[in-house]
């Protein structure tokens, strides 16, 4: 339904994106885009903002003063032919049936119908008219999808042929008999090569959650450096769209040119021109691309309070727990009940733990940036996210990546 993007036919193969199903810390979108756009894509992306326990890319990038997250079709045809990327929100054009469904899901308990999922995110990216996507599904327990197999039927469900509609039905939808369901999955029906990988979400992504903070971050990854389990789902994600619009040979291949476009710079140049094209001052977007970070978190403002929280007690650290952690944040001021609600861009956390670390009783283990005060219920609900184990523990934590599902013949 709606209006669909139009785009040169010389870009024809190269224009790609990327959902998320959401999570905490999630700031792929953020490296992902300028660092396509630097290995040739076109990345019209379409994000949303956060509710919930999640965080939402479009929130995290208006913690960017002047940043504009509504551009119109002209707009974004500007933007890509100049810069290569830009990152909006949905416009009233694109796909207003989605928005009528789901209000009508809200209501006759069908939101977590995979159907309904599936046509809800492939309608925005049909609109896109794109040419490759790749889906980042999580699971975990600060995921929408608790454990691996549930993420996987999502994930299938876009990726993998489906059934073919009931014969008996078919009288039903005159339509129907002249659609062939040929075996490829749903993406690829709409002309658009769709991949999907499954991503653990127990834990925050990165080391940063709280808008201004994965911002900065972001730019960490951009200078080529920053946590390796946000470069790695970059490069997972951003090495399959490669592969899959024909820009590199294998995904393999496509993850080590993007990783090449973190580490020598070139991801970071299409990220400063999207904020220029996009509203940002030019010259507040060179100081944040090409300052340190004092000159960043200047740029961005901080709160007006930094707590440390020490450990109660020594051990090697299994794990921080990403849920409490987003939801004593949400209570600060950096998530929304509803839509429409203000959030404190400023208000974040720091990591600063990892798995396998010693770490003695009395030593700091988590920085919380706030401007109100910190309840004395929130602490114990930071403290209960840290778990320590008696003993040393493997300094390695499993793959972020459990699992990577492509279409069939690939």
């Amino acid at each position: 339904s709606g209006r669909a993007l139009a785009w040169p036919p010389a870009w024809r193969g190269r224009l790609v994106d990327k959902h998320s199903t959401g999570g905490v810390g999630d700031k792929v979108s953020l490296v992902l885009a300028p660092a396509l756009a630097a290995c040739g894509c076109k990345v019209p992306m379409i994000s949303g903002r956060g509710l919930g326990h999640t965080g939402g890319t479009l929130d995290k990038l208006e913690a960017i003063p002047g940043f504009r997250v509504t551009l119109s079709p002209e707009e974004m045809l500007s933007a890509l032919g100049r810069v290569g990327c830009c990152i909006v929100g949905q416009s009233e054009e694109l796909a207003p049936a989605d928005r009528v469904l789901y209000g009508l899901r809200d209501v006759t308990a069908t939101v977590d119908s995979l159907p309904l999922i599936t046509a809800s995110i492939l309608s925005k990216k049909a609109a896109e008219q794109l040419s490759a996507l790749v889906l980042d599904v999580k699971f975990g327990r600060a995921a929408l999808y608790p454990t691996q197999e549930s993420a996987r039927e999502l994930a299938q469900s876009l990726v993998r042929p489906q059934a073919d509609p009931q014969p008996a039905l078919r009288h039903l939808l005159p339509i129907l008999p002249t659609l062939p369901c040929p075996q490829v999955g749903v993406g690829e029906r709409l002309g658009i090569r769709t991949s999907a990988v499954l991503s653990r979400m127990d834990e925050p992504l990165g080391r940063c959650v709280g808008n201004s903070l994965e911002v900065l971050e972001a730019l960490e990854c951009l200078d080529g450096r920053g946590p390796p389990d946000l470069r790695q789902l970059v490069t997972s994600l951003g090495g399959l769209l490669l592969w899959q619009c024909g820009l590199a040979g294998a995904a393999e291949q496509g993850r080590a040119r993007l990783g090449q476009a973190l580490d020598d710079g070139s991801a970071l140049r299409p990220f400063e021109a999207m904020l220029g094209a996009q509203g940002v001052p030019p010259d507040t977007a060179h100081r944040l691309c090409a300052g340190d970070l004092p000159q960043r978190r200047r740029l961005l403002g901080q709160a007006s309070v930094q707590e440390e929280l020490l450990a109660l007690q020594g051990g090697w650290v299994q794990r921080v727990e990403a849920l409490p952690l987003a939801h004593v944040l949400h209570e600060l001021g950096a998530g929304r009940v509803r839509a429409g609600d203000p959030i404190n861009p400023r208000v974040g956390a720091e990591v600063l733990v990892t798995v396998g670390q010693r770490l003695n009783e009395g030593e700091p283990w988590l920085r919380v940036h706030h401007d109100g005060a910190l309840a004395e219920e929130g602490r114990r609900a930071l403290q209960a996210a840290l778990s320590l184990a008696p003993g040393p523990v493997p300094s390695r934590a499993p793959d972020l990546v459990a699992e990577t599902i492509l279409p069939p013949g690939s």
